[in-house]
C-alpha cells in the first residue's frame, strides 16, 4: 500500500487505473480510524478495483472553538488498519497541498469555495456556521485530486451525505456516491473517533442518543403522524442521561432536509439528534418511511374484512 502526500501524485496513481480501464472508489476520512471506517473501506472495495482511503483533517469545516487542534491523528496507526483491510493508497495531503493558495499552513481562507444553499441552514448546520461550505469545499478537492468513479460515506454524518449528493447532482460530477450504515458499538452507541474523548460516566449516558432514535423510529412505524410528539420521544428518552445537553432533536423530510410538522404517509423522514457530554458533540440518526396506511386505517380494514366474512 503506498501513502501519497500531492496532488499531481494523486492525480497521475487515478490516471494510470483508468488507463487500465479499471476503477477508483474513494473513502475520504479525517483519520483516527474506527470500525465505522473500515466497513466504509469494505464497501468500497466492493464497489471499485482500487480503493483509496484519503486521510485530511480539513480545518476549514471547524468552526472557531471546536476541536481542530485536539482532533485525534494517528497516521501510522491508521496506515496499518488500512493496509490490513486490503486498501490500495493512503491519500494524506498537508493542508498546504490542499488550500495552495493561503499563507497561512492550518487556518486556511480559500477565494473559492463550493457550497450547497438551504440544506446547510437545519441540523447541524444551524449550529457549525461553514462547516458544510468546508465539507462541500474539501471533496471537490479531493475528487479532483482523486479521480473517484465511486466515493463512499456514512449515514452516521445523514446531513453531510445529503448535501453532498446534491452537490454531486447539481454540478454533473461523474461520481457515483454510496451511502453506507451506521456501525454501533454492542450498546448501540454509534462509532464516532469524537467517542474517545468521554470519560467514563459521559460514555454511560451516551447510549441515550441510541434510545432517543429508537423512539423515533417506533413512534413512526406505530402511526404518529405529529412530528412535535416524535420530537418529544426523543427528548424525553435523551433527559435520562443527567450530563447531556441537548443542542437539538428534530425530524426533517431526508430528502430535502426541511423541517416538517406533520409525517405524511409514504413519506421518508430522518430523525436526527445532536448532544454534547462536557465539551463533547455526538450526533445520531436514523431514516424511517411513514407508513403508508395508519393504524388506525389497518384495524378499521381488518375489521371490514371480518365483517364481510361473516356476513
Amino acid at each position: 500500500m503506498d501513502i501519497l502526500r500531492t496532488v499531481s501524485e494523486m492525480q497521475s496513481y487515478a490516471d494510470a487505473v483508468h488507463a487500465t480501464g479499471k476503477t477508483v472508489g474513494l473513502v475520504p476520512t479525517m483519520g483516527a480510524l474506527h470500525g465505522g471506517h473500515l466497513s466504509l473501506m469494505d464497501l468500497a472495495l466492493n464497489h471499485a478495483d482500487r480503493v483509496v482511503a484519503s486521510i485530511f483533517v480539513n480545518p476549514t469545516q471547524f468552526g472557531p472553538g471546536e476541536d481542530f487542534e485536539e482532533y485525534p491523528r494517528d497516521l501510522e496507526g491508521d496506515a496499518d488498519k488500512l493496509r490490513e483491510r486490503g486498501v490500495d493508497v493512503v491519500f494524506a495531503p498537508a493542508a498546504d497541498e490542499m488550500y495552495p493558495h493561503n499563507d497561512h499552513p492550518t487556518r486556511p481562507a480559500p477565494l473559492a469555495w463550493v457550497e450547497v444553499e438551504e440544506f446547510d441552514n437545519v441540523l447541524c448546520g444551524k449550529y457549525r456556521e461553514g462547516h458544510f461550505r468546508g465539507v462541500t469545499t474539501v471533496v471537490t478537492k479531493l475528487f479532483n485530486a482523486c479521480k473517484p468513479d465511486v466515493a463512499v460515506f456514512g449515514q452516521k454524518d445523514a446531513q453531510q451525505l445529503a448535501i453532498l449528493k446534491r452537490m454531486v447532482d447539481e454540478l454533473l460530477f461523474d461520481v457515483e456516491i454510496v451511502s453506507a450504515p451506521i456501525i454501533r458499538e454492542p450498546d448501540g452507541l454509534a462509532m464516532s473517533s469524537r467517542n474517545a474523548y468521554l470519560n467514563e460516566r459521559h460514555r454511560e449516558q451516551a447510549t441515550v442518543l441510541y434510545d432517543a432514535i429508537q423512539e423515533a423510529e417506533s413512534a413512526i412505524r406505530g402511526g404518529e403522524q405529529d412530528a412535535n410528539r416524535v420530537v418529544r420521544a426523543m427528548r424525553d428518552a435523551l433527559d435520562n442521561a443527567p450530563d447531556a445537553r441537548v443542542q437539538y432533536a428534530d425530524v426533517v423530510n431526508a430528502g430535502t432536509l426541511t423541517s416538517v410538522e406533520t409525517l405524511d404517509r409514504g413519506e421518508d423522514v430522518l430523525a436526527a439528534v445532536a448532544v454534547y457530554f462536557g465539551d463533547t458533540r455526538l450526533i445520531d440518526n436514523v431514516h424511517v418511511r411513514v407508513p403508508a396506511v395508519s393504524s388506525t386505517d389497518a384495524v378499521s380494514a381488518d375489521s371490514e374484512r371480518a365483517g364481510s366474512a361473516g356476513a
